[in-house]
């Protein structure tokens, strides 16, 4: 971080007395000639515009607080406001003799009232007049607007009489918040006090629980707009939760109740320790400096922190990447770190404001928002454990000392939240808060702090709030220290939507509602299989601790065990659990890759998978450990598709399990296959007949991976492939997979697979898995799953969408030339921002008779088809495709052989076509590059 500078004067940026000499000099210069003047005023306050924003900006990008920054940027904006009314009232229209009608206060309102600016926010003016408007008053305001309006400003403004401002604010909250910051900029004083003064008298007094109760629900409303959580990934640093806004509504609270002259004035209140104080300007200046970093490097108004910006404003603020035993950590995760923790600390101010607001002023029995407005006194009930009670419904201590007797009590206050489903008190959540010192070595160690600790997180009642209220409050992070190394973190992918606690502790949340059989509709397996599972504290120490290897030695998983054996071990879990959260946290993973990324069809993967799991409990324990995972990624990333991957990888390990009882995987899973491949045959021929020739042509495989009534259905279209130009199509959706299931049944050719993917993607369907089969008549057999651009399944709300889409397939499978070229642009939009390295694998073992080849690399329009048609041009023939996004990345694994049906297993063919891919993935990368380095050429610019 570059160092701090000494604040700067605002004469030092811009001189205001100068700045009127030269606009009164340009005025009698252009005397006779009003619009002359005007181009001259205006020129002369551009200048002195850009010169103080240039002078601002520049002491940022040095170190200057982002505080200083947004009053210096405000004063700048004063001086030329004020010089041009002085400007348009002496020279332009100057009444030389006011009536009392002529009077006219300018006044600043809104954020601009507050006295600190972002470089590219409105300007919320009052034209405040004695009563109804003027041709002299209107003359000076239109010139104003217009002037103002060409210097660049987005003016939101209102010319009101003061009854007209008591009135309007009377009846909106949102007007009564902007006199409530109303600060005269110039004209006449008296009528600015005049307003002042009777704001308070007739709006002020007496409405206190109706504001807040109004500026609470209003913040509610806009934290919903903008994002529930405040460790959403991508933030709005204005509107979103932890923000700005957050903060401007604890000010707009303390100044309606106990009115100050200056805003600053509301941290000397007795309101306030300095504790609190100090945080509250730690986070303003954060914030404001974030803020200014984003509108200077975008050239607008930008509010929301988001990936593409994220890079950029993390150097100006003088962030670098920093190496250490634990590994690199890049700079823009560092930042964002930082950020999050601000958030955080911004909630707990919330709440600390919310426990002075109850003990000075309100005395109500809390209901949602309804604990800041006035009542009674709150009841207070005794609790039978020492040094605790019930206060006004929710759970409160008797004092700190209740933690610096004995501080597991800090522990126990979470429990017994959770215990009597109370909400924890403001006064409780601050006592805590100042006491986490006092969660030593000693207190993570104690059996008692344990047990309490554990029952929580594996049997509470509502484990997910009560764990999110111990991370707020700092607790959690101090108990179990392995996981407060993650608190805040973030990882810079478009894949996951929150920081890695708020990921955990979601993820923990959808255990929770799996046990009570809420999610049994999306996860049918899981819900089923959780009444099954004894060992529940090992599952959820695994689900709280699966993330805490993201950065370290070793590389995710190995370090993650490790952190999960010394976590477990401290708080005293027998050995058997503690190895067993150990591997769970090593191969958290493992089951998503195998179900996404290879053919659960093929008895070799099933057998290499089972010999990983080695048990039907690690397997039970794993399929529910890994929805969880996936679903508290993020909106969106879970749904059907990969439900049933999971499920037909679960049902076959299972199967194996019960066939070869773990001692021959491999040949139980071969034998499985087998057995099912030879009944399903059986079934499809003595339910048609005319099948006979299809079925003994079709591998095993083909019968294990499709259901009886689909084998009649594919027999039938590839006898009408054989009746219409050898090739036949059809589609449906399949709302349990979430996507619309396309099969083509076509003579094979070389390039066949790549032809169906080019017309895939020439109408806008995104293939999210695909399996190919080839008879010994040469039949092929494409299945295609797919999606459109929202991830619904294609053409599920336009009833032409898949009729299109099959007519253009059967084309495709012809031969036919593909009239529709998909878009070739890499229009890579916020995605460029990230540094996607391009991998190719190519494995022998994973297959009995085929080639494994997994490509990742940078997600785009065409990639499949681009990766497909390298695959064909070396001669392979593909046997299933599995394809699969996380975020900006797309990761294709594709089953080939060779033209004489074995393996790629030719040295130098395998480095060619290694050579061949990468190629294609790099074309992304290319673009993206180039994107990056343009994108950092016009922010320079600015």
């Amino acid at each position: 971080m570059p160092p701090r500078l000494r604040p700067t004067r605002l004469e030092h940026v811009v001189d205001g007395a100068a700045l009127r000499t030269r606009l009164s000099a340009a005025a009698l210069e252009a005397e006779g000639d009003q619009a002359e003047q005007r181009r001259r005023a205006i020129e002369i306050l551009k200048g002195a515009l850009f010169r103080g924003r240039m002078i601002v900006k520049e002491r940022l990008e040095n170190g200057a607080g982002g505080i200083e920054t947004a009053r210096l940027l405000c004063g700048v904006t004063d001086e030329v406001v004020t010089a041009l009314y002085d400007f348009t009232t002496v020279h332009i229209f100057r009444a030389r003799n006011p009536t009392e009608g002529e009077r006219l206060a300018l006044m600043a309102v809104g954020g601009y009232g507050r006295g600190a600016l972002a470089p590219f926010s409105d300007l919320d003016l009052l034209f405040l007049r004695p009563y109804k408007q003027t041709p002299h008053a209107e003359s000076v305001i239109e010139f104003m607007l217009y002037a103002l309006w060409d210097l660049g400003f987005k003016v939101g403004h209102a010319s009101r009489t003061i009854e007209e401002c008591l009135r309007l604010s009377r009846e909106d909250y949102t007007i009564r918040t902007s006199i409530l910051e109303a600060r005269r900029l110039t004209g006449d004083a008296a009528l600015a006090d005049d307003l002042k003064h009777r704001f308070r008298e007739e709006v002020v007094k007496g409405t206190s629980a109706a504001f807040v109760a109004a500026k609470l629900k209003e913040r509610d409303d806009r934290q919903h707009k903008a994002g529930l959580s405040r460790y959403m990934v991508e933030p709005n640093i204005k509107e979103g939760k932890g923000g700005l806004r957050d903060l401007h509504t604890l000010m707009w609270i303390a100044e309606y109740i106990y009115p100050v002259e200056n805003p600053d004035d509301v941290f000397r209140l007795d309101l306030f320790d300095r504790r609190e104080v100090r945080a509250f300007v730690r986070a303003f200046d954060f914030l404001h400096a974030v803020r200014a970093h984003l509108h200077f490097a975008t050239g607008r108004p930008e509010e929301r922190l988001t990936f593409d910006l994220q890079p950029e404003v993390a150097r100006r603020m003088g962030y670098g990447d920093r190496g250490g035993p634990g590994g690199d950590t890049p700079a823009v995760e560092r930042f964002m770190r930082r950020y999050f923790l601000i958030a955080k600390e911004v909630g707990a101010l919330t709440r600390a404001f919310s426990a002075k607001l109850e003990a000075d002023q309100f005395k109500r029995e809390p209901k949602g928002l309804s604990r800041f407005l006035p009542a009674g006194k709150p009841k207070r009930k005794a609790l039978d454990v020492p040094g605790f009670h019930e206060e006004g419904g929710r759970l409160n201590v008797d004092g700190r000392e209740v933690f610096e007797r004995d501080p597991v009590n800090m522990i126990r206050l979470f429990k017994i939240a959770d215990d009597r489903d109370l909400d924890l008190h403001p006064d409780a959540f601050t006592a805590v808060t100042r006491c986490l010192p006092l969660i030593t070595s000693k207190v993570r160690r104690d059996p008692a702090a344990a047990q309490a600790f554990l029952s929580v997180l594996a049997r509470g009642k509502r484990a997910y709030t009560t764990l999110t209220l111990m991370n707020d409050s700092g607790v959690l992070g101090r108990f179990v220290p392995e996981f407060g190394r993650v608190v805040g973190q973030m990882q810079f992918n478009m894949y996951h939507s929150y920081t890695v606690d708020e990921h955990t502790l979601r993820a923990i949340g959808v255990i929770g509602d799996l046990a009570v059989g809420e999610l049994a509709d999306d996860h049918p397996l899981s819900a089923s299989i959780m009444p099954l599972i004894d060992d529940r504290e090992s599952l959820f120490l695994a689900m709280l601790l699966h993330d805490t290897g993201k950065g370290g030695v070793g590389g995710q998983e190995k370090a993650g065990a490790r952190a999960a054996r010394s976590a477990c071990e401290r708080l005293g879990v027998e050995r058997s659990k503690v190895e067993l959260v150990a591997w769970l946290v090593e191969h958290h993973l493992v089951m998503s890759d195998y179900a996404q990324k290879r053919d659960v069809a093929d008895p070799q993967t099933v057998a290499a998978f089972a010999r990983i799991v080695e048990n039907p409990e690690r397997l039970r324990l794993l399929l529910v450990l890994t929805v969880a995972d996936i679903r508290a990624v993020g909106p969106g990333v879970w749904n059907g598709w990969k439900g049933q991957l999971l499920r037909e990888l679960y049902g076959a390990t299972e199967a194996t399990f019960r066939g070869g009882r773990g001692s021959d995987p491999a040949g139980a899973a071969r034998r499985h296959h087998a057995g099912a491949a030879q009944a399903a045959r059986a079934a499809l021929v003595e339910a048609d007949p005319v099948a006979n020739g299809w079925a003994a042509a079709m591998e095993d495989a083909y019968f294990s991976a499709f259901a009886h009534e689909e084998h009649l259905a594919h027999a039938a279209l590839s006898r009408r492939a054989a009746l219409h130009g050898g090739a036949a199509a059809e589609a449906r959706i399949r709302s349990d997979r979430n996507a619309a299931e396309i099969v083509v049944a076509a003579q094979d050719r070389r390039g066949l697979f790549a032809d169906l993917a080019l017309a895939l993607a020439s109408l806008g369907a995104n293939v999210v898995g695909a399996r190919v089969f080839t008879s010994r008549q040469g039949l092929a057999l494409d299945v295609f799953h797919v999606q459109d651009a929202a991830g619904a399944p294609y053409g599920c709300d336009n009833t032409r969408a898949l009729p299109r889409l099959v007519e253009a397939l059967e084309g495709a499978a012809r031969g036919e030339p593909n009239q529709l070229e998909p878009r070739r642009s890499l229009d890579l939009g916020r995605t460029a921002a990230f540094a996607i390295a391009p991998s190719v694998a190519i494995d022998n073992d994973a297959s009995e008779d085929a080639t494994v080849v997994e490509a990742s690399g940078r997600d785009r329009a065409g990639l499949l088809e681009a990766l497909a048609r390298t695959l064909s041009a070396a001669e392979l023939s593909i046997q299933s495709a599995h394809i699969d996004g996380y975020g900006e990345r797309a990761v294709d694994a594709f089953y080939v052989q060779t033209a004489e049906g074995g393996k790629l297993t030719d040295g130098r063919k395998r480095n060619a076509l290694k050579s061949a891919l990468t190629s294609v993935l790099e074309e992304g990368e290319a673009a993206a590059k180039a994107g990056r380095l343009q994108r950092a050429r016009a922010s320079v610019a600015r």
